[in-house]
């Protein structure tokens, strides 16, 4: 099994140089004084500010499953062996009752007399049914892990990642990219190589995260003071500040001291920290009960947020519900009590630790109630181990709790709103219905819809948008406040929606009224003609001017033998841009060829985000040699940037005509 974060904390508590870290900070930084006015925010909200993200491993396999891997991974301590109880890696025991496949384990049975089954991460309705779940509960995004893609688990976590997209964009979810760099010994350059290779396509997605218009990627291990980390800062500065030159928001995963540089914080790695757009800083392992809690708010998160007030930076801090087998839980107690201090704190967002880990025992998916569900003889706790029964989602309707009053939906408390049992707090009421839905815009690819709140004896937590096709319904996604857009449309074309309002409880209304929208045509001016280019090269006389001066027949090219290479043109003023459409000369003789590109934005010119992810598209003379890239959400650009990687059928970039469209 490769190094991983638990491994990490378990060599600390064995009495490594750094034994006692958890138990006493150095000296702090200054903390503003009382009644000071805190700096803002460094990002207004997105898909990560305001926002609950939660950690998704996406790690689990077992033997027949169709993964690469082929094998029981992270379900046992050796893969080739069903997971039983002398090679046994979790604990905690997963709830199976919606998996509708379960792999026999050579675990005894289940205290009710099941057998006793696990699920497997690559198979699509296990990640379906985590996403529902994070819909259902108020998760806006998940964070997948990505080990080291070079090994052994490569193939399986490539699968992960379009499992992962699949989910997200099916139930309304943001995900982005987090690596985890534990380990990795060539990670400079490979870090960078697959995200250009792989992971960048996934950007395209309309469900991958976002903000302040920038994809989100994740790098977690930064700065750790253990042999699996032992980069130097100007190795690590060197990536955080690529994937920020490739357009990218880059969060940290760093040591809970990296403000000081002590304990589990090498020194020297501060410029490296505050190089990050947002801060996360690790907590499993640190605190076990709500004292600690409390101790660490004082110590660390008021003097961190300080800190990233005054640098710019977002703060990020983890939230865990607590190991099952270390009985931290404390019926939800533990986990509520971040949650108040991480709000108090005035933190931009809170990272779940974690969606899945039944590694540590720190999942908040659904887990086993009662030992009627734990197998036999295993030694494994249930929700229920200090006599407080819990439901198996217990800690799940928690988060949605806890993100209600990050987002101001619900007031500040200490006192946890959540009972332990769904419905044990007797709220069976549904909300109001949603009304007076309406259009207030939309484009060719986009509709907006706004309507009145709904009201609840407790209070509303969400409102689900479907998309109406005579009798039947297909949910679009879910969002908090009272406003959605739909993106993704096709020009032209009718749609008619309707809205749900949900409570904590779960209890959903009726329909509202339904509104039908038809999008607007597709745009027929294009904005790229005849205006102002530039380019990264070219060969002979084919200039980046021949890419807009609407004649098929003239043709750029750049250097031969010399990717990457880029072509961009100057729209001339902001605008709004929704479609890009590329040709390649009409002769017979420009054969089929697959280019591979990205498409970025920009409105100065010299900061530019990802607006479609690389990947390859294929001109063929069947086709007319014409490529359509439809964005996921309209871009507000002035300039445009082809950026490309490859062309099959010459060793060069070649574009015969940059055509832009509002829609």
């Amino acid at each position: 099994m490769g190094v991983s974060r638990r491994s990490f904390i378990a060599s600390v508590a064995a009495g490594s140089a750094l034994g006692a870290w958890s138990l006493t900070e150095p000296a702090r930084a200054a903390v503003p004084a009382a009644g000071a006015v805190a700096a803002p925010a460094a990002s207004a909200a997105g898909d990560v500010v305001g926002k609950i993200t939660v950690g998704y491993q996406g790690w689990f396999a077992c033997t027949g499953d169709g993964a690469p891997i082929n094998g029981w991974w992270h379900w046992s301590q050796d893969w080739s062996k069903a997971p039983s109880p002398a090679t046994n890696a979790i604990k905690a025991w997963p709830d199976m009752a919606e998996y509708t496949h379960g792999y026999p384990t050579a675990f005894g049975n289940l205290g009710d007399g099941r057998p006793a089954t696990l699920f497997s991460s690559y198979d699509q309705q296990t990640v379906d049914t985590h996403f529902r779940w994070m819909q259902q509960n108020g998760c806006d995004t998940a964070a997948l892990q990505r080990f080291n893609p070079t090994g052994g688990e490569g193939p399986t976590r490539d699968g992960m990642a379009v499992k992962v997209r699949s989910a997200a964009e099916a139930y309304g979810r943001k995900f982005y990219i987090m690596y985890d760099v534990s380990g990795w010994t060539n990670m400079q350059s490979e870090i960078k190589a697959d995200w250009t290779a792989k992971m960048a396509a996934l950007t395209a997605s309309s469900a991958y995260a976002r903000q302040g218009g920038k994809p989100v990627v994740g790098i977690w291990g930064f700065g750790f003071n253990d042999a699996n980390h032992g980069w130097s800062p100007s190795v690590c500065l060197d990536v955080v500040n690529w994937f920020k030159g490739q357009g990218c928001y880059v969060m940290g995963g760093v040591p809970t001291y990296w403000r000081t540089g002590v304990s589990d914080s090498r020194a020297g790695y501060l410029d490296v920290y505050h190089a990050f757009d947002m801060l996360s800083p690790w907590m499993v392992g640190r605190i076990g009960n709500a004292a600690d809690s409390d101790r660490f708010y004082n110590d660390c998160n008021v003097p961190d947020q300080a800190d990233c007030n005054a640098h710019g930076i977002d703060y990020q801090p983890c939230v865990l519900p607590g190991d099952v087998s270390a009985r931290q839980r404390a019926h939800g107690d533990f986990m509520w009590r971040q949650f108040y201090n991480m709000v108090r704190v005035g933190a931009q967002g809170i990272y779940i630790s974690m969606f899945d880990e039944y590694n540590e025992g720190n999942q908040i998916a659904k887990t086993a109630a009662t030992a009627a569900a734990v197998p036999t003889g295993s030694g494994l706790l249930a929700l229920d181990e200090d006599g407080t029964a819990c439901s198996s989602d217990y800690y799940l309707r928690l988060t949605a709790d806890g993100g209600r009053m990050l987002k101001g939906q619900l007031a500040l408390t200490a006192v946890r709103p959540t009972p332990p049992v769904a419905g044990s707090g007797g709220d069976n009421q549904p909300p109001s219905t949603p009304a007076g839905l309406q259009a207030t815009g939309h484009t060719g690819t986009t509709v907006t819809l706004s309507w009145s709140a709904a009201t609840d004896n407790v209070g509303v937590t969400a409102y689900r948008v479907y998309r109406v096709t005579g009798s039947s319904r297909t949910e679009l996604g879910s969002t908090g406040a009272t406003t959605f857009t739909v993106t993704g449309l096709t020009p032209a074309t009718a749609y008619t929606f309707c809205v749900t309002a949900q409570d904590a409880a779960g209890n959903a209304s009726g329909a509202s009224n339904t509104v039908t929208v038809t999008t607007d045509a597709a745009s027929t001016t294009n904005l790229a003609a005849h205006r102002a280019t530039s380019e990264s090269s070219h060969t002979q006389d084919y200039g980046s001017g021949n890419a807009v001066d609407e004649n098929t027949d003239s043709y750029w090219e750049s250097a031969n033998n010399a990717f990457p290479q880029w072509l961009q043109v100057d729209l001339g003023a902001r605008s709004s841009v929704g479609r890009v459409v590329l040709t390649l000369p009409p002769a017979a003789a420009w054969g089929t060829r697959t280019q591979t590109l990205s498409v970025l934005g920009s409105t100065d010119g010299s900061q530019f985000s990802t607006v479609v992810g690389s990947a390859g598209y294929t001109f063929a003379p069947a086709t007319g040699n014409t490529v359509t890239l439809t964005f996921p959400t309209a871009a507000s650009v002035r300039y445009l940037r082809l950026s490309f990687t490859g062309n099959t059928g010459w060793p060069a970039a070649q574009v015969s005509e940059f055509r832009v469209y509002s829609s």
